[in-house]
């Protein structure tokens, strides 16, 4: 017959197996508490079945949940699948005015994140012609100010 320690054991590499394949850091705190109860279960041999699937449940849910408790972003995702920062400080010129009320357009003389043109957005007046600098990307446009 299968032993219950031999069950959790492979049951918790599966799912740490499963988890260094697909990254999302959830099905790791089940693979590591399948793995305690498999260590519960060589200190504690006559466990029952009922405190076995109890502590598995108790273990797994209060690991995700002290995870979730103290793990912080590093930063915002306005810039996803792109190099964090790269296209900060670039340089390129108005080709539509832009102000706090309108979205206008800005040109690059070499594509930024794939384009040579996007959307502007600006808290201030910036009429055709000036320079302007990135300083943020936010979702499809990009926040600039007068270039100095």
């Amino acid at each position: 017959m299968f032993e219950p320690i031999w069950a959790w054991g492979i049951l918790g590499l599966i799912l740490v197996a499963t988890e260094m394949a697909t990254g999302t850091f959830y099905i790791l705190w089940f693979g590591i508490s399948a793995l305690c109860m498999s260590a519960a279960l060589l200190l504690f041999p006559g466990m029952s079945t009922v405190m076995q699937f109890f502590l598995f449940a108790a273990l797994s849910l209060s690991s995700v949940a002290i995870w979730k408790l103290h793990y912080q972003k590093t930063g915002p995702d306005l810039r996803v699948g792109q190099s964090q920062g790269d296209e900060l400080g670039r340089i390129g010129t108005i080709i539509e005015p832009v102000s706090p009320r309108k979205n206008g357009r800005i040109q690059f003389a070499q594509g930024v994140m794939g384009s040579r043109e996007w959307t502007a957005i600006s808290d201030d007046e910036l009429e055709a012609g000036v320079d302007a600098v990135i300083v943020r990307v936010e979702g499809n446009a990009l926040r600039v100010k007068r270039a100095v």
